[in-house]
């Protein structure tokens, strides 16, 4: 079941969440409003090894400036997880109605994972996007079953990952 936003509030103050810097401002009824963080990179495609490369994005008058089309990689501002429940990421609907569409493919966390999330920001349209601004909502789970924490590679980092799917043997990537 989801928490409630009263439910997310209570688990901060007793440690069960974690959200760094908290803000009782951006609790929603059953989620808290997050925000982009300071990194932000152009996916570019690449001849190179690895078929894929990062362009970090400076930011002109406090805003970047997306282009439609055009895969971005950028970060939650905040520290979130929880050892206790599992996290989803999602894009606000107002974010969306202005064509950018925030973590399409991997909006579910792990459980005990606890990090600046990356997040996967494609643009319908050009936009501009300002670090510090609310972009998404995360939302909280409980878990039925034994607890497995996350011990993966993608929730070590608190600054934008790339894939590592790449660097799996192409046999692996049919098992998977």
């Amino acid at each position: 079941m989801i928490l409630t936003g009263q439910a997310i509030a209570e688990a901060i103050s007793s440690g069960d969440i974690v959200i760094d810097p908290f803000d009782t401002e951006r609790i929603n009824p059953n989620s808290y409003n997050y925000r982009l963080g300071e990194e932000i990179y152009q996916v570019h495609a690449d001849s190179g090894s690895d078929g894929f490369r990062q362009e970090l994005l400076e930011p002109a008058d406090g805003r970047v400036l997306l282009r439609k089309g055009q895969l971005y990689l950028g970060h939650t501002l905040e520290r979130i997880g929880s050892g206790r429940y599992v996290t989803s990421l999602i894009g606000r609907s107002s974010i969306g109605r202005l064509g950018l569409f925030v973590q399409l493919s991997a909006d579910l966390g792990h459980q005990g994972a606890v990090h600046r999330w990356t997040l996967e920001l494609l643009p319908a349209l050009d936009i501009y996007v300002y670090p510090g601004q609310i972009i998404g909502q995360v939302s909280f789970w409980n878990i039925q079953g034994s607890p497995a924490p996350y011990i993966g590679w993608y929730g070590r980092h608190d600054r934008p990952m790339p894939s590592k799917l790449h660097q799996v043997p192409s046999a692996m990537r049919e098992l998977q």
